[in-house]
């Protein structure tokens, strides 16, 4: 059987960035920084609530409307009621594969 591979770590993705496209790892460093900022920034309150990198994926913020608490919800695994608590309004950050990302994998 052949052994479950791990997920790069940062390190190892800025090396490889740096290695193919001969670029210094300080250099790559920056750029990955500077685009999580641009994504906070775009996902924040002033922002547009989206961000996409074209080919790869679209970032979303969603809003979810507050669920009200409900009293004797039934457990339709055990057949017992219980209480579900409120659940205050929130947002949601949803990422979707776009196009060219679907059809490499």
């Amino acid at each position: 059987m052949a052994e479950a591979k791990k997920p790069l770590t940062k390190t190892e993705i800025v090396a490889v960035i740096a290695e193919s496209t001969s670029v210094s790892k300080k250099d790559v460093n920056a750029v990955i920084e500077a685009l999580g900022n641009e994504i906070k920034k775009s996902l924040g309150k002033k922002g547009p609530g989206s961000f996409a990198l074209p080919g790869l994926f679209k970032v979303e913020k969603k809003h979810k409307k507050a669920v009200p608490a409900k009293k004797d919800c039934l457990n339709r695994l055990t057949g017992t009621t219980y209480d579900r608590p409120a659940k205050p309004a929130h947002d949601v950050v949803k990422i979707r594969p776009l196009k060219a990302l679907k059809e490499a994998v």
